[in-house]
This record gives structure tokens, C-alpha cells and sequence, in this order.
């Protein structure tokens, strides 16, 4: 199978990963943020979302982009901005 070099499809891709994680995490998530370690605690899951998606895109695009990082902190973060934490 090609890798994916359209940037909207790695794109696309990196938001599907990280809006799995966060549907089946939403505790962690919670937590995490409550009391600013959700990288830790989500690493196995975050690092699983990672080799997926550096497995179906194109390393050119990945490298140029950033889109799996940029829907960590779309997905993970900004959409979770209403908990409580010492972090905001």
C-alpha cells in the first residue's frame, strides 16, 4: 500500500488517531489534565497513535507538517480547556 502524501489525508489521518484515544481515554484525559501529566499517562496510547500514523504517511509529509502533534493539541487539549487545572 502508498503511503499518504496528500496533506489533507495526513491530516485527516493524524485527527481520526488522536479522536480514537481520546474517546477511549476520557478518564485519563480528565485526570491527566487535572493535574498536568496527561502525556504520561496517555504515552503508550499517544506512542501506538504515532507508529500508526508514521506508518501510512509519507515521512517528507509528516516531517514538513507536523499534523500529528498539531491534533494532540487540537483533539487533547483545547477540547478539554473547561477542566479544572493548574495548567490554564
Amino acid at each position: 500500500m502508498a503511503l499518504i502524501t496528500d496533506t489533507e489525508a495526513a491530516a485527516r489521518l493524524a485527527r481520526t488517531i488522536i479522536a480514537d484515544v481520546a474517546i477511549y481515554n476520557k478518564e485519563k484525559i480528565d485526570k491527566g489534565i487535572k493535574n498536568d501529566n496527561i502525556f504520561e499517562l496517555l504515552a503508550d496510547e499517544l506512542d501506538e497513535g504515532l507508529a500508526l500514523y508514521r506508518s501510512k504517511v509519507d515521512p517528507v509529509v509528516d516531517k514538513k507538517n507536523n499534523f500529528f502533534n498539531k491534533a494532540v493539541v487540537d483533539i487533547l487539549i483545547k477540547r478539554y480547556g473547561t477542566i479544572e487545572s493548574d495548567i490554564w
